[in-house]
């Protein structure tokens, strides 16, 4: 019988520290664009969905970026669902990833478990780790969920048995989505039932990608002879399969560069990837039609791919791939879901042993034929038509607790939404302000001057800021959601009457700043960050005898470092060096420690001409804990301090030189 039971990991891991308090008001700094060369030639439908609404601003996520590298051991919940023959674990409190998939019979980890636990600047609101298999839902890139708590339960199965349910408030395109977990008694494959559902009166942008990440010494399968290939030169271009340019992709050690290959499967073949290690084993995902596209990502063996499978795990254990499967051909798409509509599918994740070398053809049947003894395509078919029912089954017990967004929004909406309750026993305190501007229609002012927190933006919060009582944190908030719906102007001049009254000025003219920036206006934008930090600094509980609450403090340290980082830049960008070393002398001496303000400091003293100091901060060593994927500012830095080669522990670089 399938059992379902709570577990203690205990996993080397760095803590995740604060939310970056401010907003996120910059455009994404996404490297999955498109070259404009390369749009012409898409396939119709494809051109139509990379153009379908994607992703323009955060807002109303935060990004996450309070982490470090400091591993300790640490203790983190897990659930383990299992039969006779496969035991999944999953992680509720980390976005519901399958940590483990482990094979009883044969005795293989079928996926890449990460041995620890590092926070990495990789998913679209900043820290994800890598390993096991990801749920990706929003827009083009790693969900902001990535490392935040859903809810789960236990629910009826299809078969009598019990199925794991995963569910949160997905808050980029505010949309519920589950993802039920089961095995059939006897089974040698986990089913995988997930739904995505769109309560609005209008259509709305979707996306989704399963993530799995399996070892990277396989031969990765899937039926195609043609593929889209996209790298960190933004180029997407189709490629033959397996060969391309004298080399065959399909081994993921044969590529130099990082890269995402997007397989072209014909719409009448079954729907299907694998990764084979040399012996012919490994692990198979299959999934009913809905499910279209299939991916697989490589790191490469150059020295930056490397460089980021060291940082993202330990040294010595072992490099992994990601083999992928989404709604759509590329991650580049987004899907249009319609007004009160919903798409559901079902995967299926088992092992799979089946001849992995020889003649692409020959394998592929091979492979294929396999998976049909050992699952027929017919009955995953059958499993999605038989869970369909369940899907709308109120939860058991709970065994974990998610956010309180999705409460909140049903409060709001007087939704109904089967099988994926948000109770209003989950709204915590970030929910706090929001629920009374809906019961009374006013913003409560935070206690103690403590930073705004985040701000709602879908258009009914935004009508309910123009509302109520233009105070300061409302004119604030209300230009915040403005600024996300592209109504700029009107976004300026609401933090410019807030700030004619606001007793703390440092939240609406970091605003303004970011605006003049935005703008071309880079002296004013100076101007703005300096004045906000120092207000900032005139109001932080050091500046009035200190806190006896350490949460507060830790607070204020998070605002003050992200606004003093942005407030230097700002100041360099115009040559005022005096400037940004007098906001880098007031920022406290354990932030100015950190890697990333290491970076900092050596960025200034450039700037000052202090060239041999700001080589000597590499010499001394240093980790940017939260450096962006695709980043390049080490190595430009590098460059203008020293002619020699780029130091291997700061070879980050995804593409090749010129590219």
């Amino acid at each position: 019988m399938t059992t379902i039971r709570r577990e203690v990991l205990t996993l080397p891991a760095a803590p995740l520290g604060p939310d970056n308090p401010l907003p996120p008001l910059r455009p994404l700094d996404e490297a999955h664009r498109i070259d404009d060369r390369d749009r012409a030639d898409l396939p119709r439908d494809m051109a139509r969905q990379v153009g379908y609404e994607p992703l323009s601003s955060l807002l109303p996520a935060q990004v996450r970026d309070g982490y470090d590298r400091g591993r300790t051991p640490r203790e983190v919940d897990a659930l383990v669902i299992e039969n006779d023959r496969l035991r999944a674990t999953v992680l509720p409190g980390l976005g519901g990833r399958i940590a483990s998939l482990h094979h009883k019979p044969t005795g293989r980890e079928l996926l890449y478990a990460n041995p620890v636990l590092q926070p990495a600047n990789f998913a679209l609101n900043g820290a994800w780790f890598s390993g096991g298999i990801e749920w990706n839902i929003g827009a083009t890139g790693h969900t902001t969920l990535s490392c935040s708590p859903l809810h789960a339960a236990r629910v009826p199965a299809p078969d009598g048995g019990e199925m794991l349910r995963l569910w949160e408030w997905e808050r980029l395109r505010d949309l519920p989505f589950q993802v039920d977990l089961w095995l059939p008694d006897g089974s040698d494959f986990l089913y995988v039932g997930a739904r995505i559902r769109n309560p609005h009166e209008r259509p709305v942008p979707t996306y989704w990608w399963s993530n799995i990440a399996v070892p990277e010494d396989r031969r990765v399968l899937a039926p195609a002879d043609e593929a889209w290939h996209f790298g960190y030169e933004r180029r997407l271009r189709r490629v033959p399969v397996p060969q391309w340019d004298g080399v065959d992709r399909t081994y993921p050690r044969n590529s130099t560069y990082a890269a995402d290959y997007f397989y072209e499967v014909p719409d009448d073949r079954r729907r299907w990837i694998a990764a084979l290690d040399p012996h012919g084993h490994g692990l198979v995902q299959t999934s009913t039609d809905a499910l279209r596209g299939r991916k697989l990502f490589v790191w490469g063996t150059g020295p930056g791919g490397r460089r980021w499978q060291e940082w993202l795990t330990e040294p010595g254990t072992g490099g992994y791939c990601e083999i992928q499967a989404g709604l759509v051909r590329t991650q580049l798409e987004h899907v249009r879901l319609e007004a009160e509509s919903e798409v559901s599918w079902l995967e299926a994740y088992g092992p799979l042993d089946a001849p992995g070398e020889g003649d692409w053809h020959t394998v592929l049947r091979g492979a294929e034929d396999r998976l049909e003894a050992a699952l027929p395509r017919a009955a995953v078919d059958a499993a999605h038509a038989a869970w369909r029912p369940y899907a709308d089954a109120e939860p058991g017990e709970r065994l974990a607790t998610g956010s309180g967004w999705g409460a909140l929004e049903v409060l709001r909406a007087g939704w109904k939404l089967p099988g994926t309750p948000f109770d209003e026993d989950t709204l915590g305190e970030e929910q706090r302000p929001w629920r009374h501007l809906l019961s009374a229609g006013s913003l409560p002012e935070p206690q103690h001057h403590e930073p705004p927190g985040g701000t709602l933006v879908a258009r009914p919060w935004r009508d309910m800021l123009e509302t109520t009582a233009a105070t300061p944190l409302a004119e604030y908030h209300l230009g915040v959601a403005q600024w996300h719906g592209d109504d700029r102007a009107q976004a300026v001049r609401s933090w410019e009457r807030g700030l004619k009254t606001a007793a703390d000025r440092w939240p609406l003219l970091r605003c303004l700043a970011v605006a003049d920036q935005e703008g071309g206006h880079h002296e004013r934008a100076a101007d703005q960050y300096a004045q906000a930090f120092d207000d900032l600094c005139a109001r932080r509980p050091a500046a009035s005898g200190g806190s006896d609450d350490p949460g507060r403090e830790g607070r204020w340290t998070a605002v003050a470092a992200a606004l003093g980082r942005e407030a230097i830049g700002a100041l360099l960008a115009v040559g005022r060096t005096a400037d940004a070393r007098a906001v880098w002398e007031r920022l406290e001496p354990a932030t100015r420690a950190r890697g990333r303000f290491r970076l900092t400091e050596a960025e200034l003293l450039a700037a000052e001409g202090r060239r041999e100091e700001a080589r000597a901060v590499f010499d001394e060593g240093f980790e940017v804990a939260d450096l962006r994927e695709g980043a390049e500012s080490i190595g430009l830095l590098w460059a203008r301090l020293d002619d020699a080669p780029l130091p291997a522990r700061h070879d980050f670089r995804m593409r090749p030189d010129g590219g």
